[in-house]
């Protein structure tokens, strides 16, 4: 009987590190953020052009008396079946790209709470319009609470209603899953912008213009597109190829 000396595996340092290189480079292979990242800012750049052909300006009563000019813009089906399918079309992604590659995904998540929060923005938005668009000195009716529409509260509700909680707070639960803390930074430039409103005709067109909604939509459709550019270029030679 002979004694044969076996290859140490290494010490328990190694191993943790080796095991933590492993474990970043599954994390690099998930990731494909660029992809939701570049559907949600043509998503919200074709807002423009829905916004140019449903403009319908209307001239009715004032409360106080005389004429106010009534404007309204927008589709009731665009938001809620865009965002589904850019949802459906992302899972979709993610899950190809990830049998291509061998490795699991982390998007369940994302697209689950995406999805609901867009079921929340749509029936928000159905109460709020059940009686048709508030008149000039109405109130907003907002699940209830019948709200002042000319009030700070009320118009920060009806910004964080829309697409700050249909599009920014899934891109915070994909930051967290997918462990980037660029895609949280644009997350949070993201509702900044949804949520505080830039300045009343800084782009110079008026309310009552077809192209009103352009500077509404124009700024984080541009910011959402930047960032898909960002994170398709920062990924290797290798893994843009395979994509």
């Amino acid at each position: 009987m002979t004694d044969a000396s076996m290859p140490s595996p290494g010490t328990p340092r190694d191993v943790l590190a080796g095991l933590g290189d492993l474990t970043r480079k599954v994390r690099a292979a998930q990731r494909g953020t660029w992809f939701p990242l570049l559907l949600m800012g043509l998503l919200t750049l074709g807002g423009i052009l829905v916004g140019r052909f449903t403009t319908e300006v209307e001239t009715v009563p004032c409360p106080t008396g005389g004429s106010c000019t009534l404007v309204s813009q927008g589709s009731p089906v665009y938001w809620p079946v865009g965002l589904a399918l850019a949802y459906t079309a992302t899972a979709y992604f993610y899950v190809r790209r990830s049998r291509s590659r061998g490795v699991g995904t982390p998007v369940r998540p994302y697209v689950l709470t995406g999805i609901a929060l867009v079921a929340l923005s749509s029936a928000t938005a159905l109460w709020t319009l059940r009686h048709g668009i508030p008149g000039p000195g109405e109130q907003v009716d907002l699940w209830g609470l019948h709200l002042d529409p000319g009030s700070g509260v009320t118009l920060f509700l009806e910004r964080l209603a829309g697409n700050a909680t249909a599009v920014g707070l899934p891109l915070l639960v994909l930051a967290r899953v997918e462990r980037s803390r660029a895609l949280l930074l644009l997350a949070v430039a993201y509702l900044a912008v949804e949520l505080v409103p830039l300045p009343t005709g800084w782009a110079g067109i008026p309310a009552t213009s077809a192209w009103a909604s352009l500077p509404h939509f124009a700024v984080p459709g541009v910011l959402l597109l930047l960032g898909a550019l960002g994170f398709r270029l920062a990924e290797p030679t290798g893994r843009r190829s395979a994509a």
